[in-house]
């Protein structure tokens, strides 16, 4: 195994900036995590390391053993969880917590790039696939966890476009989805529709589900070029805005950061994706190749719609900015995840 097959300059330092732009906000608007947060990313940085050099073959033999273990992890979620603000998300685990919807992830994602490549794509098969995917996507909505639910199914749906579906087919899937999306919308939560609702109208209930997305827009424009400074964020150390470690982190990164805070965080971000379509080209199989589109869409999606709800382009859904917001089990579960794509690249 060459050295070069081991490491990719680019992808490596994209994660880093990520990581230490993160640990320098974080610091700044929620200093209570740390000095937790730094093993954290030790552990994090571990799990990165451990699953690069683990061959994608290898990581392939195990991945009907992920799909089960996912499933197994997820009803647990939904029998011993604890209860926190009316959802059911968290196994605890001790003094620490586990979000099964976001360790699952990666590995899921593992099982339906090798079960796509093995399975004969046609109506039942289609139908079948489905069935699998459905499952896990089921048992994480009703938590419930719409954003983790819907990121999920976009990971699906990236492994799809890189099987041998044919487009005829995949046509109606998506023509399917679209007829659920009135079903889906019944049986979201409350506060889920308000999100929705109050985003073509934030104005219209400043002070309850419009607040979030006020404030989030403030706290961006009122950063300028070169931001208010660390710890002289008004929205974020006076509290005005909601969940800035997590939901609104970049929201955070724009008072206190600026326009070139901000912009040094998506060019991070580019690059990052930059470098996974460059896997994909080089990928060591069909089935790294349809994990790697996986991951790609679900990370940028995740992206996009975290920056979005920032800016108040898109509803509130709660959807963490990969390696930036804080929280243990989505950077874990980005980390392996990330860790495997360097792995999937041809050796």
């Amino acid at each position: 195994m060459s050295k070069r097959s081991k490491f990719d300059p680019f992808f490596v330092f994209s994660i880093g900036f990520l990581i230490a732009i993160s640990l320098v906000s974080l610091k700044s608007v929620y200093p209570s995590i740390f000095p937790g947060y730094f093993f954290l990313t030790f552990l994090c940085i571990g799990f990165f390391i451990i699953f690069s050099y683990i061959d994608f073959d290898v990581i392939s033999l195990f991945s009907k053993h992920f799909y089960v273990g996912s499933i197994i992890l997820l009803l647990l979620t939904l029998i011993i969880g604890g209860v926190t603000r009316g959802v059911v998300r968290w196994i605890s685990l001790g003094t620490l917590t586990l979000q099964a919807a976001e360790i699952t992830k990666p590995f899921l994602l593992v099982f339906f790039a090798n079960y796509l490549y093995k399975e004969r794509l046609n109506s039942k098969g289609i139908i079948k696939t489905i069935a699998l995917m459905g499952i896990p996507v089921a048992l994480i909505f009703i938590q419930p966890s719409l954003g983790v639910s819907f990121l999920l199914t976009l990971g699906f749906i990236g492994v799809l476009l890189a099987s041998e579906i044919k487009k005829i087919n995949f046509v109606y899937l998506v023509v399917a989805a679209l007829v659920l999306i009135p079903v889906v919308f019944s049986f979201l939560a409350p506060y889920q529709k308000s999100r929705i609702t109050s985003f073509l109208n934030p104005y219209s209930d400043p002070k309850g589900s419009g607040y979030n997305s006020i404030q989030s827009q403030i706290a961006v424009g009122d950063g300028k070029l070169f931001g208010r400074g660390l710890g002289k964020g008004v929205q974020t150390q006076l509290s005005f805005l909601p969940e800035k470690q997590t939901d609104f982190i970049f929201a955070a990164i724009s008072e206190e950061l600026g326009f070139v805070g901000a912009v040094l965080t998506l060019i991070s971000f580019f690059i990052l994706f930059w470098r996974i379509t460059a896997f994909m080209g080089n990928a060591v199989n069909p089935q790294a190749r349809a994990y790697l589109a996986g991951i790609f869409t679900m990370l940028l999606f995740q992206t996009v719609i975290h920056i979005g709800m920032n800016m108040g382009l898109l509803p509130i859904t709660g959807v963490p900015l990969p390696l930036v917001s804080a929280g243990g089990s989505s950077f874990v579960s980005t980390m392996i995840a990330l860790g495997i794509a360097l792995g999937a690249r041809r050796r």
